[in-house]
């Protein structure tokens, strides 16, 4: 019997480290500040590129990405703000992206729950868990050419816009 639960505790010792490991791979992170006005604060799950290629292996081109990794990506800004020239209202929101090589869809949308517990991003199968009907903004704005290379995924904040950081990418968007 004692070996036994020798052999559970290390089981369980062994699967609490691999969990770990797991989360630590893509951990949350956060940025706020004062854009346009507004307080933005932007909290997200941080994938690491690891050598793949952002738009094939990662992030497909084409295809709605949950922006980010594990737990849906939340939006929230203090006051109504104009993304793109088009207005978002003061709130919480999940954020998506479609991402391409000339032109990123950049979605806002209000489903933040699902049942009890916070929206996830993807499904099991792998889709988003992005329900377009729940869209409540989405803009089209153009990556360009990062200023250095972000092994893992970022958001930073300036007075007029916030930026999606990936690898050699930045999406700019603009807020005003």
């Amino acid at each position: 019997m004692r070996k036994l639960s020798l052999l559970f505790a290390a089981v369980c010792m062994a699967s609490t480290a691999a969990f770990a490991q797991k989360q630590i791979a893509s951990p949350r992170d956060s940025v706020s500040g004062t854009v346009a006005g507004s307080e933005i604060k932007i909290w997200y799950g941080s994938p690491s590129v690891k050598g793949r290629t952002i738009g094939k292996e990662i992030a497909p081109y084409g295809k709605v990405w949950r922006t980010g990794a594990n737990q849906a990506t939340t939006f929230t800004t203090s006051k109504d703000i104009k993304v793109e020239g088009k207005t978002l209202a003061a709130g919480k929101y999940t954020l998506y992206t479609t991402p391409d090589e000339k032109e990123w869809k950049i979605i806002f949308n209000s489903q933040l729950m699902d049942g009890s517990r916070p929206i996830w991003g993807i499904k099991m199968d792998g889709s988003t868990t992005d329900d377009p009907a729940k869209d409540v903004l989405v803009v089209t704005v153009k990556p360009m050419k990062s200023k250095e290379n972000n092994e893992r995924f970022k958001f930073a904040l300036n007075d007029k816009s916030f930026v999606l950081l990936w690898g050699d990418i930045a999406v700019p968007v603009k807020v005003k």
